[in-house]
């Protein structure tokens, strides 16, 4: 990283976790505007291959100042200082964060050296950029994992049935048929309920049909179906 990429890239947290099998302490540093997935798949953000946590378990987000945390409908839960989170959760310097089993503790002094230590080892998290291209990752259900990249410039989700029109078909009958659509507007993707019965909802917010644009790490239901966007 040149040094005029450092002075643009302002390192604020970082995760830190015990690796149970190696005993090696591993950090993981967090940038502004930075999303990171936590997960038992190995293509998270930080992978913690253990039976207890999901596949994709978790995500922080960067919003208005401050890092959330999101659980993604995993099995077992996700905790802060011992208490479940239901809904995104704002974390504080020494906030201790357990996937049921394992545990990472969140902190906010980040040191230059950590920044440097980081990239090394390609454990530093930047933020991603608005490039028009985006994807779509379900977090339960029967099609949990699966990753849908978003392909064409306006794409419909509904229920998958054997005569779908639409591009994304969720196997979950609480899906209306269709449901919502995405529109890519100037790089930016927007998400727009179609009437659907039980709703399309982003962060926790219903969406309406005059649209809600989305952001690198918006957990985004579509009725009973949680999913992750992602813009890489």
């Amino acid at each position: 990283m040149s040094e005029q990429e450092k002075e643009q890239t302002s390192a604020l947290a970082k995760l830190i976790w015990e690796d149970p099998r190696t005993n090696s302490k591993q950090e993981f540093v967090l940038t502004e505007n930075a999303t990171a997935t936590i997960g038992r798949s190995p293509d998270n953000d930080i992978c913690i291959p253990e039976q207890h946590v999901s596949r994709q378990h978790a995500v922080i987000v960067y919003r208005e100042g401050l890092f959330m945390i999101t659980d993604l409908n995993s099995a077992n839960g996700t905790f802060v200082n011992d208490e479940q989170i239901t809904e995104p959760f704002p974390l504080a310097g020494g906030d201790v964060i357990r996937l049921y089993v394992p545990v990472l503790v969140f902190s906010a002094a980040v040191t230059e050296a950590d920044q440097e230590k980081a990239e090394k080892d390609g454990k530093l998290i930047l933020a991603a950029a608005s490039t028009g291209k985006g994807k779509l990752i379900i977090t339960n259900g029967p099609q949990e994992g699966q990753s849908i990249p978003l392909l064409l410039k306006k794409i419909t989700v509904g229920r998958a049935t054997s005569n779908a029109t639409w591009e994304i078909g969720l196997q979950d009958p609480s899906v209306s048929r269709p449901h919502a659509r995405l529109e890519l507007v100037d790089d930016t993707w927007v998400l727009y309920d179609l009437e659907s019965s039980n709703g399309t909802f982003v962060n926790g917010l219903q969406v309406t049909d005059k649209g809600r644009p989305l952001r690198d790490g918006d957990t985004v239901a579509f009725g009973a179906t949680l999913s992750l966007f992602r813009t890489n």
